[in-house]
This record gives C-alpha cells, sequence and structure tokens, in this order.
C-alpha cells in the first residue's frame, strides 16, 4: 500500500466516521435498525451541490444538508411511531423514495459536478500551506475537527435529559414510558438526529470528491455497521464514551483494511463490494471469536 492509498484511507475514515456516529445513534443508542442513510447521505451531498453551484457559501450549504436529512429522519420516524411501520420497513420506503427524490434535486440529473466549484476546503489550503503543511492533507485535517466536535457533541448530548431518554428508549422503553417519556418524541428525534449526520457526511463528502452522485449512498449502511463492529470489538464496550469515539476509529480501521485488502494482487477495484462485505462478516464474528478464546482460557485456568 502507497502513502497515498494510507493517508486516503485516513481521510475516507474520518469523513464516514461521522456517518458512523449517525449509525451509532440509531442502532446501539435508539436500537432502530434504519437504513434511511443509504438515501440520506446522497441526500445530503445534493443539497450542498445544489447550493454550491447556484453561487452560496460552501459552508452555508452545509446547514440545509443537515436539515434535509434531518427531515428524511423525522419521516421515517413518524412512519413508525404513529403509522405502525415496522421501523425496518419503514426505513426501505424512505430510502426508496429519497432516490427518486434526490435525483429532483439535482435538476433531474443522477449527478451534479462541483469542478471549478469554491468548496470548504479551498480557503483552508492556503492557511494549511503557511503553517507548513502540505496543502492535500487540508481534507484530513478538516475531517479531523469535524469529527472530534460531532464526538464531544454526541457525548455531552448523551449526558443531558434528552440524552438519557433516548438511551432509556432503546434500552427499556416499557419503563421510561411509564416515567411519562414521550418514546415517539425521542425515536424521531433521535433518526432525525442520525441521518443529519449522515447527511452531513455526503456534503463533505460530495465537496471532497467534486461531484454528487446519486448512487454513492449504496452501501453506507454495512459500511456504518462494519466501523461500529470493528470499534467496538478492538475498543470495548464497557464505557460509552469509548464506544462512541471507537466507531470514528472504527471507520479509520475499516478503511485502511480496505485499502490494505485493494494493494493485494489478486484483488482489483472491482471487488471492493466482496472485500466489503467479507470485512464486515469478519467484523460481526470477532466478539464471539473473542469470547469463545476467553472462555476457553478460563476453562483452562479452572
Amino acid at each position: 500500500m502507497t502513502f497515498y492509498s494510507f493517508t486516503g484511507a485516513i481521510e475516507q475514515g474520518l469523513v464516514f466516521g461521522l456517518m458512523a456516529l449517525g449509525v451509532f445513534i440509531t442502532f446501539r443508542v435508539l436500537d432502530f435498525p434504519d437504513l434511511t442513510v443509504d438515501g440520506s447521505l446522497p441526500l445530503g451531498a445534493a443539497v450542498s451541490a445544489v447550493l454550491i453551484t447556484k453561487g452560496y457559501n460552501p459552508w452555508f450549504s452545509l446547514g440545509p444538508a443537515m436539515l434535509a436529512g434531518f427531515v428524511a429522519g423525522m419521516i421515517t420516524g413518524i412512519l413508525t411511531t404513529k403509522l405502525k411501520i415496522l421501523h425496518l420497513l419503514a426505513s426501505i420506503l424512505t430510502m426508496t423514495a429519497l432516490y427518486s427524490i434526490n435525483i429532483r434535486v439535482m435538476g433531474g440529473r443522477p449527478n451534479l459536478s462541483l469542478i471549478n466549484s469554491t468548496t470548504v476546503f479551498d480557503p483552508l489550503r492556503g492557511v494549511v500551506d503557511k503553517l507548513g503543511i502540505n496543502p492535500w492533507l487540508t481534507s484530513s485535517i478538516l475531517f479531523l475537527f469535524l469529527a472530534s466536535v460531532v464526538v464531544i457533541f454526541i457525548i455531552w448530548l448523551l449526558r443531558t435529559e434528552f440524552g438519557q431518554a433516548l438511551l432509556a428508549t432503546g434500552d427499556n422503553p416499557g419503563m421510561i414510558t411509564s416515567l411519562g417519556v414521550n418514546t415517539h418524541f425521542t425515536i424521531v428525534m433521535g433518526v432525525g438526529l442520525s441521518n443529519a449526520l449522515v447527511a452531513l457526511c455526503g456534503a463533505l463528502t460530495a465537496q471532497n470528491q467534486g461531484a454528487a452522485e446519486v448512487g454513492m449512498g449504496v452501501g453506507t449502511i454495512v459500511a456504518g455497521l462494519a466501523s461500529i463492529v470493528v470499534g467496538e470489538t478492538i475498543f470495548g464496550t464497557r464505557r460509552l464514551t469509548v464506544r462512541i469515539i471507537s466507531a470514528v476509529l472504527g471507520s479509520v480501521i475499516y478503511r485502511l483494511a480496505i485499502a490494505v485488502a485493494l494493494s493485494v494482487d489478486i484483488f482489483t477495484p472491482s471487488d471492493l463490494k466482496l472485500i466489503t462485505t467479507i470485512l464486515v462478516i469478519v467484523a460481526l464474528c470477532m466478539p464471539r471469536i473473542k469470547d469463545h478464546f476467553r472462555n476457553r482460557g478460563n476453562r483452562s485456568n479452572a
């Protein structure tokens, strides 16, 4: 693996770490399997790209992109809580609808180029260059900063009264309902927040790669789950703070693993989906493998 591939994997791992944090909120906090993210990621990319091409500030475009993702998540939550549609099916319905919506957002086109458009990275490259840092590391530095801010925000949020309600809703909805908490509200807001973070990831990814594409969200949920499981397997699950941080670190490790696999001669770029599937299977099996060897060691010591 070349140094360029290594830094590229770090860069992707950090930006998709934002997506992993969004998936963490639904899957680990709310215990809500949400496939909306496969549609909300390109939704965020589409909204941001359209606003940039219309002359709006690229930083400003991130806000509406997150808002669009938040609304998409809210729709899934409302379908589940108010219309009593199974959460998995509700998220699939929203994701399917978003495919057409994303094309409409981009003016009926499946993609929208941002070449020759100003992005959030352009003004930062001069600053990074003045600091004596290679300008092409600008994206990684910005993604690291944003991922750190979001991690701190989520840690703070889950310590608030609303955050505790989110945790209780996912852990024991019957108990928290008996205490007078509206679990419908927490689910809708939690799924909305999750997809807002995923949409932010999509907006930044589009600006970084120079285009928004309707199919760029395919496999988002798989990558998010793999990142979470890899992080928890390596760094543990005892403390909530560690689990939140491990989601981002797991995303980086996951992208590095893909880069390493692609550097092997037997694989080609067309094998990316196969490599991703294998990595996800290994990640999901790792906790059981660890438990097996731990129990085996305990029996040997007994």
